[in-house]
């Protein structure tokens, strides 16, 4: 299974679990792109899935990347080590 982060804005997010990670998936009329991952996190408190991140595939990296950063706060699968 993969821990799966859905960047949906840049301030919304979704958490999903997937047998799959997928360059290209449709989720709820959307089409997202992996963007990030999947990674396995280090160890911590709790074993974790793979982790895979994805954003709507029209924005670009750039966006991507400010998404990503302003979502680290709220988004513990975001501030994990690799």
């Amino acid at each position: 299974m993969y821990q799966v982060i859905l960047l949906k804005t840049e301030s919304s997010f979704e958490r999903a679990r997937w047998a799959q990670a997928e360059d290209v998936v449709e989720h709820d009329g959307v089409t997202y792109t992996l963007r990030a991952g999947p990674r396995q996190p280090l160890p911590t408190d709790h074993a974790w899935d793979p982790i895979a991140v994805y954003a709507p595939e029209e924005i670009p990296e750039e966006d991507f990347q400010d998404w990503y950063l302003a979502q680290q706060p709220q988004v513990e699968e975001l501030r994990l080590k690799y």
